[in-house]
């Protein structure tokens, strides 16, 4: 497996530049002669079949869901990053990419996240000229906030629906090229293999989720944009419906996977309420912009905690951390509320949950104010919890919300099959160890609407329109395949349930390779995963629906991805044996309880690569060089 990230030689502000010059170019004539499979329609997915589309590509795009409108981008609340320094507060592109940088750990590509800060701009101008309905000043101007990991305020907002305005623009970008023809959407329909001919990916097989019939697509290149792996854990703030399965059949097929152990905890999530549920509620971390995040002093303190005066809590973060307070980054933030909830200090049921307290905001800005940022979040939290948060404070604990690695891509978002490409949340590229919050946003915009439609000429020019037939011997192959997988499942005959091993593993995942791993924690669930997974293929049982409309069929077609995966994040975690980031080794930490980096022995991006057979996966290591910013200690204090 060759590893070429293809980075533009030059400065570091010259490179997307260099890179846009060089690049090899289609003539819009000749556009019509390709196809292009894009698979997933959330803010990634559909940015880049409408550019690709307005291009004058043909464009087939799959989702799993009725509508691109029910993409989990939709799910996104507290906003999206950019460097316009509207506030005259000291930001800058620099000061975005030193940020993402650092908030990463330095494990992330120095390049990339640059490019990152620059598109950043553009990505807010045009979705003003879309129609976004940001948040905006009395005097009209963009309104921003403040995130975790920054000192400086540079998030654009449209209340605690962000995700939802930003992807309706990208929806009715998409709308307009389907309208048009150039793009045909394909609507709950699921990709289950990707077809590889001749080194170079050529196409996918799909099931119709509610006729149960399977097809395939060809086309001259790919681009999987299906967002993240977090559901993996069972429970997260992730939709119920996201899933590994498209990136992981393309590992399997020759894709190599980076930095699987790489998965963040978001600190400000709903606590669970018991073992029936089936997900987290994630409440955004904009809401640590005038929230203070505090536990009782006194341990086993069970008053009301509008009872307990001010002088008798602790404000563990501010007290930690003096200069970001409450918006230290998430990764840090998480494992402080975990930290303190294993000293006995937690509040609510089973004492796993911190408040979130917003009555200081409340009594300086007043509650209409309140009201106008985070209105519906709140009215959310009070639905689900019953309690009013403007009268009482939160509670809240870190769930697990964002996944970091993803399959390996250079820097023109290839992954390391020829024709495959990988967007947003799907690939690893941009945030290293741990994602600043409202990123999300900003790097799915970036790669759909800015990157991919100009480095995805390259490939293309280079190879020539010459789409396979879908009766071509290798897409027949990859249909039995996919065939011979389903008719297993169908066949079960146990007695446990999709749900009821899904959990189990999403335990195991938790408890050992969570907020915080160790050698001995990884090495027995390497060891419990196999198990679990043996007793899946032997003893699970489906509703009796056959291969027609079946969700619990797609979910046991998800959990045993899982399996695999699972095993690959803590072979993962094992291997890397520092802490950096979200990715916390008891065994590497300062006296203060900080995770300690290893720049000697870990600043590589670790890839993996399939074996068939059963044979253990191959680790490549792609070595990070930092030019710009030389590596230093990660301090928030």
């Amino acid at each position: 497996m060759e590893l070429n990230a293809k980075i533009p030689e030059g400065p570091l502000p010259a490179k997307w530049d260099q890179r846009l010059r060089e690049g090899h170019l289609v003539g819009p004539s000749n556009r019509r002669k390709y196809t292009i499979l894009v698979v997933g329609s959330g803010l990634a997915g559909a940015s880049a079949a409408a550019s690709l589309g307005e291009l004058g590509y043909r464009v087939h795009c799959f989702c799993f869901q009725d509508s691109p409108r029910r993409a989990h981008s939709i799910a996104a609340q507290g906003g999206i990053n950019a460097a316009k320094n509207y506030r005259n507060d000291g930001d800058s592109i620099w000061r975005l990419f030193y940020d993402t940088l650092k908030g990463g750990d330095f494990r992330s590509r120095e390049a990339n996240v640059y490019r990152l800060a620059q598109v950043s701009n553009q990505i807010i101008d045009h979705c003003v000229a879309q129609g976004i309905p940001f948040a905006r000043e009395y005097g009209g101007t963009l309104a921003t906030r403040s995130f975790g990991g920054a000192l400086v305020s540079r998030t654009f907002y449209a209340r605690g629906q962000t995700g939802q305005q930003l992807l309706l623009g990208a929806y009715q970008a998409l709308e307009r090229q389907v309208q048009s023809g150039q793009v045909r959407m394909h609507a709950r329909t699921e990709m289950l293999d990707l077809v590889v001919a001749d080194g170079r990916a050529r196409g996918i097989v799909v099931r119709d989720l509610l006729t149960g019939a399977l097809g395939s697509f060809a086309g001259d290149a790919v681009i999987l944009a299906t967002g993240g792996y977090g559901n993996v854990y069972h429970l997260s703030t992730n939709a119920r419906g996201s899933n590994a399965t498209a990136i992981w059949r393309a590992h399997r097929r020759g894709a190599g996977f980076a930095n699987p152990c790489f998965t963040q905890i978001h600190p400000t999530c709903i606590p669970a309420s018991g073992p029936h549920q089936s997900k987290l509620t994630l409440m955004s971390e904009s809401l640590r912009n005038d929230g203070r995040v505090w536990v009782p002093k006194r341990k086993g303190d069970r008053r009301a905690p509008c009872d307990i005066p001010d002088d008798e809590r602790d404000y563990y973060l501010e007290r930690r951390y003096p200069t970001y307070g409450n918006l230290a980054p998430r990764d840090i933030a998480s494992r402080a509320a975990k930290e303190i909830c294993d000293e006995g200090m937690g509040v609510g049921p089973g004492g796993r949950g911190v408040y979130l307290d917003l009555d200081e905001a409340l009594r300086r800005i007043g509650k209409s104010a309140i009201r106008e940022r985070y209105g519906n979040l709140l009215e959310m939290y009070e639905r689900i919890t019953g309690e009013d948060p403007y009268r009482v404070p939160m509670r809240i604990y870190p769930a697990v919300h964002y996944t970091m690695g993803g399959l390996w891509v250079d820097y023109d978002l290839r992954s390391t099959l020829a024709g495959l490409y990988v967007l947003g949340e799907a690939n690893f590229s941009d945030h290293g160890a741990n994602r600043l919050g409202a990123s999300a946003l900003m790097q799915g915009l970036a790669d759909g609407y800015f990157i991919v439609p100009n480095t995805i000429a390259a490939g293309l020019a280079r190879a020539g329109p010459s789409p396979l037939d879908p009766e071509h011997p290798a897409f027949r192959d990859a249909e039995r395949g996919a065939r011979a997988k389903l008719d297993r499942l169908i066949a079960s005959r146990g007695t446990r349930t999709v749900e009821d091993h899904f959990r189990e593993l999403g335990a195991l995942l938790w408890e050992h390779c969570g907020m915080a791993r160790s050698e001995r924690g990884l090495s027995a669930a390497l060891e419990r995963i196999p198990v679990l997974r043996s007793e899946f293929e032997r003893d699970l049982r489906l509703p009796d629906t056959g291969a027609t409309l079946n969700e619990s069929l797609e979910r046991a077609g998800h959990l045993a991805d899982y399996y695999e995966l699972a095993e690959l994040m803590c072979r993962d975690a094992l291997e890397r044996d520092e802490s950096c980031g979200a990715h916390f080794r008891e065994e590497h930490q300062t006296p203060d309880g900080e995770a300690r980096r290893d720049d000697q022995h870990f600043a590589h991006v670790a890839v993996w690569e399939h074996q068939d057979g059963g044979r253990p996966p191959l680790l490549h290591k792609e070595p990070l060089s930092f030019e710009a910013v030389p590596p230093s200690t990660r301090t928030y204090k």
